[in-house]
């Protein structure tokens, strides 16, 4: 991996050199597929999302902000808005579906899959359903402070919030998390 920072390199790809672009994508793939996957809590619509994800970078290379020298933040949040906007494709879709009477009950996928990434969505969706008693605002605090390890100002930064409302939502995300006897949701990450 390049010593150059994030803002070096960023400098060269909003010039349009790719291979800067490809230091970069090395550097973060992998945080912004874990954040998806547990957005997800599934690993080939968080590989396409990802992908999804670089290549908005790519196209808006001009437009990005980064935070501190990193990229990192302003990934995540385009992860973010991805994620949530095929989740609204996918609900129109099954709606139609549904409405047409051509939802089947139940769809099974048949394939095989390895038995350590069959663990890891189970533990990812009881994480996430753990999450769902948690508020919004909360949620998005733990996903990226705790699973995601942004530190308080990146979170700030990626959800265009003030540093002391991240500490705040933190702060009673964990109380709440700990009153519901649910202290794991803190260490889950895949």
């Amino acid at each position: 991996m390049s010593a150059s920072t994030d803002a070096d390199l960023w400098d060269r790809v909003s010039a349009g050199d790719s291979d800067a672009f490809a230091q970069l994508y090395d550097r973060h793939a992998r945080a912004i597929y874990n954040f998806l996957h547990r957005r997800t809590a599934s690993w080939s619509d968080a590989e396409d999302l990802t992908s999804a994800v670089f290549l908005h970078a790519w196209r808006r290379r001009s437009e990005v902000v980064l935070d501190r020298d990193s990229a990192l933040p302003w990934l995540l949040r385009t992860a973010d808005y991805t994620a949530r906007n095929e989740w609204r494709s996918k609900q129109r879709y099954r709606r139609a579906l549904a409405a047409a009477h051509l939802l089947p009950s139940e769809i099974d996928d048949h394939a095989e899959e390895v038995v350590g990434r069959i663990a890891d969505d189970q533990r990812i969706r009881a994480a996430r359903e753990s999450l769902k008693r948690l508020p919004r605002h909360e949620r998005d605090i733990v996903e990226l402070c705790v699973w995601g390890g942004l530190d308080q100002a990146a979170a700030a930064v990626a959800l265009d919030v003030p540093i002391g409302t991240v500490k705040s939502r933190l702060s009673r995300a964990r109380k709440r998390l700990r009153e519901l006897n649910l202290p794991s949701v803190l260490e889950t990450r895949p």
